[in-house]
């Protein structure tokens, strides 16, 4: 280390500076891409039908909530040098989609940490639709290479970007569970350096998507809805989960209970 640091020194400073900006090129990529990325227009309203809370002030008990998932979550990732996490559930309705999207926001809140979420439920996208994004472009083309990052994502404030899309996907477990998906998404991820990637997953019980993309996440989270999500989905699904990827737990959705009335 001493002979090191003496070669250093001993270098021209024109060389110091240009060892210092090559060793910056990295980190100056990656602001210079979330820079570039449109902003998100969203509409207070539309949101707050749609059960978005945590992108506003917390007179919301629910705020609270996602806050404590949040933080759990934040260290769980930490604990283990995890990034990539996939939301799923049961079934079709048990509100994956605005859990993911209040947890994103909630993250957004943390300014040091920088999210993606990416809406993965590809025979039936939800998070255009909820956020009122008129036209984005087509996931897939984005998962096939053929449209860069700029193209999908979509900025909210400067720390969360997010892929919507509208356009649904016949083969959609095939290209999930595709090479040039899985290099997509890495160089996603080494180009952007976010903290957190979402990925709002279809439901487990609707297709054979999930099992496709699990190999590819860190962890999973599974939602499940109260009075509608049974006992014996649930502990299917967490089985299919636990043998593929690390379950970090079961959100309970549609709550007006407490918990145990319901065993989760």
């Amino acid at each position: 280390m001493e002979h090191y640091e003496a070669s250093r020194r001993e270098l021209p400073r024109s060389e110091l500076l240009g060892e210092q900006t090559l060793l910056a090129c990295p980190r100056a990529g990656t602001e210079t891409i979330w820079e570039r990325l449109p902003p998100l227009r969203t509409d207070a309203r539309r949101l707050a039908l749609n059960r978005i809370v945590t992108t506003t002030s917390r007179p919301n008990p629910a705020h609270a909530a996602f806050d404590i998932v949040r933080t759990k979550l934040l260290q769980e990732l930490t604990q283990h040098n995890w990034t990539t996490v996939g939301i799923t559930s049961p079934t079709a309705g048990c509100g994956k989609t605005v859990v993911a999207l209040n947890l994103a926001f909630s993250l957004a809140n943390q300014k040091e940490c920088r999210t993606i979420l990416v809406d993965l439920d590809l025979k039936r996208p939800q998070l255009a639709n909820t956020l009122g994004i008129e036209a984005p472009q087509p996931l897939a083309r984005f998962l096939m290479g053929e449209i860069d990052i700029g193209d999908v994502f979509l900025r909210h404030g400067n720390n969360l970007a997010i892929g919507a899309n509208k356009q649904t996907v016949s083969f959609s477990a095939e290209l999930l569970q595709s090479r040039e998906t899985v290099r997509v998404i890495e160089e996603m991820r080494q180009r952007m350096s976010p903290h957190v990637i979402l990925f709002d997953m279809p439901p487990m019980l609707s297709n054979d998507d999930v099992l496709a993309f699990l190999p590819h996440v860190d962890c999973a989270i599974l939602v499940a809805a109260a009075e509608q999500s049974t006992l014996d989905e649930v502990d299917v699904c967490e089985q299919e989960l636990s043998e593929r990827t690390n379950v970090l737990g079961v959100v309970l959705n549609k709550c007006r209970f407490s918990p145990e009335k319901y065993g989760y």
